[in-house]
């Protein structure tokens, strides 16, 4: 317990002593106050900005929060660029286990650790989470990467610490439940407690795999599931060129532009077609294979983008394109989850400079980073959060643009992107795309509908139990009783509407063989009964609508007395 306690203390001075720092770095006092040359990792006579004073406390607390920071780097919708290009300095390098530790780990979680052939006592990298060796294993080249023992312990209690300090932040700070710092730590906590898993690398890594299976150009390292446990992960030993060593490139006689393309290319791959991509794509992880092929390894970090949120993307950048400014204000919040509090207008506004800027550029000539900075700055502005799936895709496009420029100076990511860009906004609006919409909301209406015998239960309930107040007007019950029809009506006709569109819909996806021929009448005659339901609703709500009007237009001594409340 006395341990736990003296960590509390040591983050909490730790960052206030670095806070500190913060203020008289921003009031220009540096050098009045000696405690700062006191500061752990600080020379003497050396002025620290902001971004490097957190960067210094980061890693005085230790692997944790190293990993925080190399998380934060990766969130440029929270913090300035200074602060992320800062804390991508950060690295994760850590002294190394001794090896007879390490055999003892193989030997709990594999067995005998001469079931591979050879393995390196020598690591050829060791972290605060594990350490990669070389070795051998039935005649193949592998990497095994080992946990280092203690790491989750170690990890979960500061873990705990780190969201409690998030509770204690947002309880007592308006801008920290602004930036829901809340949701940030348990978002961090998830992150890191999966990279504990190397399992869950293991199947990354498979995954990536076989989406490329039938793409000779590219390839990922096989798993060996025999010797890979949560603990040990073994994977295929990758051999090559590193992507951004340019002079060994053209010795080789490798095109750096082609290379650049077909990089960046299998990036869009996974965002716009699997929806699954790696999150982490700087240069050490990109490898020219021997027979020319793209060799991608490190599978920790990944991001994943479901149908709904591409299909936000989309929304957001077709009316940003077509200067449509009240559109991409409606998009904007629906991708940011339509957080209450928010100024719409202001957001508007601050849209307003983007929509002038990038409306009606071609997508393949969008400066496609600087409008990805705006959009990151402008949600900084508004204090706006985006979901972290699509935060990691915002600074893997950033990462992507930069490779593909080390390798081709005049490479511009828009020219790539926009073909898979345009291959789903098309897909979106496909009749097929449209029919799924248009039967979602169908099966929504039948739910509701399904659900509203156990609404009026509820209501009986209530009724029985004592009832409630209300106000009534007697001159208004007929009115009451009609419009309490007209709604009931209309409801009816919108479930059946619901439950045509849903019936033809599944009878023209089953049909097969002369089914088929059924088709088109199918279709016209669920289009005609719409049209008449269609009408009617329509109808209806026009002349609910006029009533409303024509009652709130009545003048005062038309309208009868109110009433005491009767009990009822």
């Amino acid at each position: 317990m006395g341990s736990r306690r003296d960590r509390y203390r040591e983050i909490v001075e730790t960052l206030s002593v670095h806070g500190f720092g913060f203020t008289i770095g921003a009031m220009g006092l540096q050098g009045r106050f000696p405690f700062r040359r006191g500061l752990p990792g600080h020379q003497q006579g050396r002025t620290y900005t902001q971004p490097e004073h957190l960067r210094l406390a980061l890693e005085q607390l230790g692997p944790t929060f190293v990993k925080l920071g190399q998380l934060l780097s990766t969130r440029s919708d929270l913090l300035p660029s200074e602060y992320t290009v800062e804390l991508a300095k950060l690295q994760d390098d850590t002294a190394a286990v001794p090896a007879n530790v390490i055999l003892e780990a193989l030997t709990e979680e594999v067995g005998d650790p001469g079931v591979f052939d050879r393995f390196d006592h020598e690591p050829l990298a060791s972290a605060s989470i594990g350490q990669a060796h070389a070795a051998s294993l039935a005649g193949r080249e592998v990497v095994v990467k080992v946990r280092r023992p203690g790491a989750v312990e170690t990890v979960r209690a500061d873990l705990e610490i780190l969201q409690n300090l998030a509770v204690t932040a947002a309880r007592h700070s308006e801008v920290a439940r602004g930036y829901d710092v809340v949701g940030i730590a348990h978002d961090f906590s998830t992150t890191l407690l999966a990279e504990l898993d190397y399992l869950a690398e293991a199947h990354n890594a498979e995954r990536f795999a076989t989406s490329f299976a039938d793409d000779p150009r590219v390839q990922f390292p096989a798993v060996l599931w025999e010797t890979t446990t949560s603990r040990v992960l073994t994977l295929q030993r990758v051999q090559g060129l590193k992507i951004d060593d340019v002079a060994a490139l053209d010795a080789a006689g490798i095109d750096r532009r082609e290379l650049a393309a077909r990089a960046t290319g299998v990036l869009c791959q996974m965002v716009f077609e699997d929806g699954f991509f790696h999150a982490d794509p700087h240069p050490g992880n990109f490898f020219v294979a021997p027979d020319g092929s793209l060799a991608v390894i490190d599978f920790g970090m990944v991001g994943e983008l479901d149908d709904a949120l591409r299909e936000h993307l989309i929304a957001l950048l077709v009316p940003l394109l077509r200067g449509d400014l009240d559109r991409t204000t409606g998009a904007m919040l629906d991708l940011v989850g339509n957080p209450p509090g928010v100024d719409r207008e202001a957001l508007r506004a601050g849209l307003q400079p983007l929509v002038e800027r990038f409306g009606g550029v071609p997508l393949a000539d969008l400066a496609l980073t600087g409008l990805i900075t705006d959009v990151l700055a402008l949600v900084r502005r508004h204090q706006l959060r985006l979901p972290t799936d699509l935060a990691l895709l915002f600074k893997m496009l950033l990462m992507a643009e930069g490779l593909g420029q080390r390798l081709d100076p005049e490479f511009q990511l828009s020219s790539v992107v926009a073909p898979y860009a345009e291959r789903l906004a098309l897909r979106r609006h496909s009749p097929d795309a449209m029919v799924d919409r248009i039967l979602h909301v169908a099966r929504d209406l039948l739910d509701a509908g399904a659900q509203a015998p156990g609404s009026v239960r509820g209501l009986a309930e209530v009724l029985e139990r004592g009832g409630f107040d209300v106000s009534l007007r007697s001159t208004d019950l007929h009115q009451i009783v009609r419009e309490a029809d007209r709604i009931g009506d209309r409801v009816i006709a919108g479930l059946v509407a619901a439950a045509l569109i849903d019936g033809v819909g599944h009878i023209v996806a089953a049909s097969t063989g002369r089914g088929k021929s059924l088709q088109a009448p199918l279709v016209v005659a669920g289009a005609g009964a719409l049209g008449v339901l269609g009408t009617y609703l329509a109808r209806s709500s026009r002349h609910a609508r006029t009533v409303r009007t024509q009652r709130a237009q009545a003048p005062a001594s038309q309208r009868a007395p109110r009433r005491p409340p009767s009990r009822s």
